[in-house]
This record gives structure tokens, C-alpha cells and sequence, in this order.
């Protein structure tokens, strides 16, 4: 049966299909598909001619995502955003409103969270993990109130063996009464020590050094110093030494720890031998023969253990000022002979710096006080104002050196002509300075340095 008309898509009939004759006029292969026919052409399918021709049916350039390049690439596609490409919604849609935006906008915080940690790797989540745990430990540890129990632990910081004794005067003292710049020293004193236990674990007790009549034959202004040491060894049973401080003086460092600075190198920095600075020209050592080999030596026993007892000299002798007391039974022996009311009634009259002639007096006469007790170069826990001890100008071994950071300034004598507010004051600003932390820096010596060089005005951030 012959067709009339050809439903070959091709003018004059036949099909394009392989396989099929352009003259057969028939709507469906010939058996030569099936390779029936040897003279027949085989069919050829479009698919399979290109599968054959391909080969291995990848592209040439096609890695499989097995390099290097491509595993990275992958994370960083991975981490970027995603866009609203919903399949569901056919690309003929008409325009939303927000479509084509970040889709991160209508998600929670919370969310977003939660979508990049799902992104991050075992490893990274690890190191996130540590990373937040030691900002933690640092945040409590260093900027809480725990910073001062941790300190005081024996295993930690040892700063419960640690006493600061402050002498304020509520009240005022006999000859007068305290006014507004009386009260501004102490108030600016007793904040810098309170500041500094509060830093390094130690115990403050403020005492009153107001004149009480201890007997009733006597009154002892500034004696009081050895009855408040011995009631603070009461007081604090786990102490070993006992700092004593005046009012007028002023922690310059606060990051020194008083371990750091002298005792976890005591050796280094005591020296026995008062012949090194020795501006009383005290004979050293005894030379009696009753006397043990350790009372005429020079530096005792030589073992920086046995000091109990370790002092600063300025220019006149002995300062107690700044001065550090062991607990020992040798010194419980020196505080009862010191605060003997006999030796205080036959020579009270002659002592004109009272319980620190007292003393001079004591190491002078006494070779078992000699053998326990060591001094410390002045400016390592007493450093002087240029105003004080300054008859032969300023000496290096007694005054403050603002380019060595020393520890303490004693404002020693300021109630003698010298302005003692004011030197509280330009110190405590010299040390706020010194002691900036980068924030501050950053605000004072960047920020505020461009807005003077832009305005012409000086600003404190």
C-alpha cells in the first residue's frame, strides 16, 4: 500500500532518522536496526554516536572535585549566601516583593547561628571551643572579684602570707585637726592600697594612729606601730610578713607583687652588711670576743632565712616609713623590748624620731638584733619626692626615677614646709600614666593626638 502524501518532514520524502531510506516511504525503521541486513545501514542513535565518540563520558577538563582548588572552593560556595530559589516557583512568576534578597534578613539570630555552625568543620568547632573557653577563664579570673581569692590560695599566689598595715590618722593628731586636704591625702591613700591587695590576695588593716594613752603615765604619738604589728600577727595567724606603711605614701606599680619585686629573690636584694650604706656610722661588725662567730661577722649566718626584719635607710639613718616584719619568735622578743616602757621612760626625751631612734638604738647595742636583720636599697619600697633628704641635691640611691618605675613613693617630712597634697597628687596622676592600659593608650596617644592636630584643642577621653 502506497502513500499519497509523505509524512516525511524532509521535501520529496524519505526520513533523517539514520537507519531509514529516504525512498522507502515507511513510518518505522527497517530491520536493519536489528542487524538483519548486511547491505542495510545500522541504526545510529544521536546518544550513542556521542557516547562513542566521548569515550570515557567525561569532560576532558572535569576533575571529579578530587583537587585541592576545588575541595576550598567548595567551602568557600558553602559559606556564601543563599538566595531565594525556591523550585517551586516557576521563573515565569511574576515579581515579589523581596525576591532575589538575602534570605539570612527574616532569620532569627539565633538561626543564623546555628546555620553557621552546621557549616563549620570538626576542627574549627574544636578551636572555636578552646578559644572561648580560655576569653572565659581570662574574663574571670583577671577582671572579677575572684582574681583576689585565687591570689591568695598558697598553691596559686601565696598572697594570704602577706599583711599591709596602714597607718591613717581619724581625727588628727595633737597639735591639730585634719582639714579638707588631710582628708583628701588619706582618702587618695587608703584607695591606692585597697586597690592593690585587692589585685595581689593580700590583707589590709587600717589602723588608727590617733594619741591614746596607753599607760597612765604616758602618751606615745607614732609608738603605736609596734602594738598594732603585734596585734596584727594575732589578728592573721597565716601571715609571715608584715608591711608597714605610712599614710603619705603612694604605690607607684601596682603590677609589682611584693613576691615578684623582693621576696621570691630575697637573696638578691637584702644585703646584711650595713658598711654599704651607712649614713649613721654605726661600727660594724661587734668585735667583743664573748661574742659568737655570727655576732662578729658581718653578715650574720649568711642565710637569707633568718632575716626577720628588713628596713630601708635614707639620708639620716633608719626609715620606717616602709619596713617589713617576720613572724618569729624573735620578733615577738624585739616588739616587747621596742615598746619597753623603761627604755621609753629614760630616753624618750633624747629620741627625737621617737620609735625609729628607738630602733637605731636597739641594732646599735643589741648583737642578737644585728644578726636578724637586713636592709633593702631605699628606692626598691621607699622612694623619696626630690624635696626630701635634699641638702646635697638629688641623690640616685634615695629619690624617684620616673624611667626606673619605682615601686613606692614616701612623702616623707611634707608637713615640714612642703605641700604634702600636692605631692600626693602629682604622684597619684604620674603613676594613672604610667600605668595606662592599651584602651587608654590607644584613646590618648592616637585619638586624642589627631583631634588636637585637626581642632587645635586638647580633649581628655
Amino acid at each position: 500500500m502506497s502513500l499519497s502524501r509523505s509524512p516525511s518532514p524532509v521535501p520529496g520524502g524519505g526520513w533523517a532518522s539514520p537507519g531509514l531510506n529516504i525512498g522507502s516511504g515507511r513510518s518505522s525503521p527497517t530491520r536493519g536496526y536489528t542487524g538483519g541486513s548486511s547491505s542495510a545501514t545500522p541504526v545510529m542513535w544521536e546518544s550513542s554516536r556521542l557516547k562513542k565518540a566521548g569515550g570515557s563520558g567525561y569532560p576532558s577538563f572535569a576533575t571529579q572535585n578530587s583537587g585541592f582548588l576545588s575541595k576550598h572552593m567548595r567551602k568557600i560556595s558553602s559559606s556564601l549566601p543563599r538566595f531565594n530559589s525556591s523550585s517551586s516557583s516557576p521563573y515565569s512568576e511574576k515579581e515579589k516583593l523581596g525576591r532575589g534578597r538575602w534570605s539570612a534578613q527574616n532569620v532569627p539570630l539565633l538561626g543564623r547561628l546555628r546555620a553557621l555552625m552546621g557549616r563549620m568543620g570538626r576542627k574549627m568547632k574544636i578551636r572555636l571551643l578552646i578559644l572561648l573557653m580560655l576569653l572565659f577563664c581570662i574574663i574571670v579570673f583577671y577582671n572579677t572579684p575572684l582574681v583576689y581569692h585565687w591570689r591568695r590560695t598558697s598553691w596559686l599566689g601565696g598572697g594570704q602570707k602577706f599583711v599591709i598595715i596602714l597607718a591613717a590618722n581619724v581625727g588628727g593628731g595633737v597639735m591639730e585637726w585634719k582639714g579638707a586636704r588631710e582628708w583628701a591625702i588619706e582618702r587618695d591613700s587608703v584607695r591606692n592600697k585597697k586597690k592593690y591587695v585587692g589585685r595581689w590576695g593580700y590583707d589590709l588593716e587600717i589602723v588608727d594612729m590617733s594619741t591614746k594613752k596607753r599607760y597612765a603615765h604616758e602618751w606615745r604619738e607614732s609608738w603605736e606601730k609596734v602594738d598594732f604589728i603585734r596585734t596584727a600577727l594575732r589578728k592573721y595567724p597565716k601571715a609571715e610578713w608584715i608591711w608597714w606603711l605610712d599614710l603619705n605614701t603612694f604605690i607607684m606599680e601596682p603590677s609589682y607583687s611584693l613576691q615578684d619585686h623582693i621576696f621570691d629573690n630575697l637573696h638578691k636584694h637584702v644585703y646584711r652588711d650595713i658598711n654599704e650604706y651607712n649614713p649613721l656610722n654605726i661600727t660594724h661588725p661587734m668585735t667583743d670576743e664573748y661574742l659568737d662567730a655570727d655576732s662578729r661577722s658581718p653578715v650574720g649566718d649568711g642565710n637569707v632565712n633568718s632575716v626577720n626584719l628588713i628596713l630601708p635607710q635614707d639620708c639620716s639613718g633608719f626609715n620606717l616609713g616602709s619596713f617589713f616584719v617576720r613572724r618569729s619568735p624573735w620578733t615577738d622578743r624585739l616588739l616587747d623590748v621596742w615598746w619597753d616602757p623603761v627604755a621609753y621612760e629614760q630616753r624618750h626625751m633624747e629620741w627625737e624620731h621617737k620609735e625609729q631612734d628607738a630602733l637605731e638604738q636597739l641594732y646599735t647595742t643589741q648583737p642578737w638584733i644585728r644578726k636578724h636583720t637586713g636592709f633593702l636599697p631605699q628606692r626598691m619600697i621607699n622612694s623619696f619626692p626630690p624635696g626630701a633628704c635634699s641638702e646635697n641635691g638629688n641623690d640616685t640611691r634615695i629619690h624617684y626615677d620616673q624611667k626606673d618605675r619605682d615601686f613606692l613613693v614616701n612623702m616623707a617630712g611634707c608637713e615640714w614646709g612642703r605641700d604634702c597634697w600636692g605631692e600626693m597628687y602629682n604622684y597619684r596622676e604620674l603613676s594613672y600614666w604610667l600605668n595606662r592600659n592599651p584602651w587608654e593608650l590607644f584613646k590618648e596617644e592616637f585619638v586624642a593626638v589627631i583631634w588636637f592636630k585637626l581642632t587645635g584643642q586638647k580633649v581628655k577621653l
